[in-house]
């Protein structure tokens, strides 16, 4: 089995300060379940090359991302990562997007990213995201023409959580809002920045970088375990 992780090639807000990219916990915690299980990855993003890093995630006193952020061959996949014309989406059981608010700006609109997400999930695979990376499932469609998320219960980084973290001017959107539209049923954790997930057939969400773990293992519970 092998699982295809999905991250941001998108470094920059519009006036802020400072580099935006990956939330690393969200690609750090999700990869360290599954490397325990021996699971393949492959990591993508959609230029492939280069994948930013939230300067502001780079929380070394964190175990995991320690882990990982001090091994060269994992660093060098960041560096390296596969492009969308790499992949065959027919070799996966499961896609996995990780967040960070790059993700807000070029994952949401790649047709050949919603296409390949309509493969493996037509496929009778499993679809997966965590707190922004929830954008990436914005637009696709299945080939009846209807959203994936449409009446699917499903959660994504708040509007009360982009408040507390001060980007309501930057972000071009609100995650929670556009879920709502797309028909989702969204639904969160009552107190911000707590892990929250929802499952609803073979669709996983998690609400915020902290949920990255628990989306992880209903990923591996559902693949091997039933």
């Amino acid at each position: 089995m092998k699982v295809l992780i999905v991250c941001t090639n998108h470094d920059a807000f519009p006036t802020k300060a400072g580099k935006t990219g990956l939330w690393l916990s969200e690609l750090t915690y999700f990869y360290d379940v599954m490397a325990k299980r021996r699971v393949l990855m492959d990591i993508v993003s959609p230029l492939g090359g280069r994948i930013p890093i939230d300067e502001r995630s780079l929380e070394l006193k964190d175990e995991c991302n320690a882990k990982y952020w001090d091994d060269i061959a994992f660093r060098a996949k960041l560096d390296n990562s596969l492009s969308l014309t790499q992949i065959n989406p027919a070799d996966y059981r499961l896609i996995y997007f990780a967040g960070g608010h790059g993700a807000m700006w070029d994952l949401a609109e790649n047709t050949e990213l919603q296409n390949i997400v309509k493969v493996i999930y037509e496929r009778n695979g499993m679809v997966s995201a965590v707190c922004h990376g929830v954008c990436g499932l914005l637009n696709v469609k299945l080939s009846d023409g209807s959203y994936l998320i449409q009446d699917k219960y499903v959660t994504g980084f708040s509007n009360v959580e982009e408040a507390l973290m001060s980007f309501v001017s930057e972000v071009p959107f609100y995650l929670e809002d556009k879920l709502k539209e797309r028909g989702a049923h969204y639904t969160k954790a009552v107190i911000p920045f707590m892990e929250f997930i929802e499952m609803d057939e073979r669709l996983i969400t998690g609400q915020n970088p902290n949920s990255a773990k628990k989306v992880a293992s209903k990923a591996l519970e559902e693949l091997f375990e039933k």
